[in-house]
């Protein structure tokens, strides 16, 4: 496949911050790339980057082979971008900043063709078009830019925390479009902290931190780099017996079940061994994707379980 998105040794600094720092990031033709990392790893520094916003100091960024910074207006007519803390102009309404954005990206030509699209998504979501910007709340204003962003078809869109704000219905609504957007062709960036929902729609998925990415590929392919849970019903075994487990971990009794962690790319033995006690109940859980996000951060004391799966989100800057 083709790579829409290319950066390679992106580096872009702040005075003495260096908010990226050598970051790689390629995003393939036609796939949802999740984007990963808490506050200050740099994402949304990296989204400035490809939207023509910021200029890089370094290494190189591409979208669609042209460069964000020189062709930026170019390349806009061809992404559709949702940012995690929308602002409205106060005196339009709802609709007539739709109008407006999808006008800027030149999608609203065939008029009919965009009424309908328009018309469904302003339902799906439940958006009244009629009220004001400065009388929406923050889950509304999201559903403003969420609309504009899908009424005119887009080649790539860049989503940075697009869901911030919305009920878990609207949630499932985003998803909808999403995999609707993907069935189409398209190209998505999502940059998210509710990592359910990475783990749901993302083909592939990158994990940076402090600037640099420090993991990228498919969840299988992350979830080998970490162990995978096992638990049975314990019918008396005690903890001793579980030596004979070739490759178990942090092996106990709990709950009257057996508990243990195995290297995800050596389950074979480990599974072999146990079809031979005759376990019974036995499930085998990969590991989540919250659990690979916290392989890289666990040991930063700035970085929470909130950060990694709060369905809050702030810009990384």
């Amino acid at each position: 496949m083709d790579a829409v998105i290319d950066v390679s040794g992106l580096v872009k600094r702040f005075g003495r911050v260096h908010a990226l720092d050598g970051l790689d990031l390629t995003v393939s033709e036609g796939t949802v790339h999740g984007f990963l990392g808490p506050n200050g790893a740099g994402k949304s520094t990296t989204i400035r980057v490809l939207l023509g916003l910021a200029r890089a100091d370094g290494g190189r960024a591409a979208l669609f082979g042209r460069d964000p910074w020189r062709d930026a207006v170019t390349l806009h007519r061809r992404i559709a971008y949702v940012p995690g803390d929308v602002s409205l102009w106060p005196n339009l309404s709802g609709g007539e900043a739709i109008d407006l954005l999808g006008r800027l990206r030149g999608g609203t030509t065939d008029k009919a063709a965009y009424a309908a699209r328009k018309k469904r998504l302003l339902e799906v979501f439940e958006l009244d078009p009629t009220k004001k910007g400065r009388a929406y709340s923050k889950g509304n204003r999201q559903k403003v830019a969420l609309v504009a962003a899908f009424a005119t078809p887009a080649d790539l869109y860049i989503l940075d925390e697009p869901t911030s704000g919305l009920d878990p219905l609207m949630e499932a609504v985003f998803d909808a479009e999403i995999h609707r957007v993907a069935g189409e062709g398209a190209t998505v960036l999502l940059s998210s902290h509710i990592l359910s929902e990475v783990e749901q729609l993302c083909d592939r998925v990158s994990i940076i931190r402090a600037g640099r990415t420090v993991e990228t590929g498919t969840l299988d392919e992350l979830r080998h780099l970490t162990r995978t849970e096992i638990s049975f019903r314990a019918d008396g075994m005690r903890e001793g017996a579980l030596a004979q487990l070739p490759g178990a971990h942090e092996a106990q009794v709990r709950e009257g079940r057996v508990r243990f962690t195995a290297d995800s790319d050596a389950l074979g033995p480990v599974l072999e061994a146990l079809s031979r006690m005759d376990v019974r109940g036995l499930t085998v859980a990969p590991p989540s994707l919250e659990e690979l996000f916290l392989r890289h951060y666990g040991d930063d004391p700035s970085t929470t379980m909130a950060d990694a799966g709060s369905t809050t989100a702030g810009a990384s800057r």
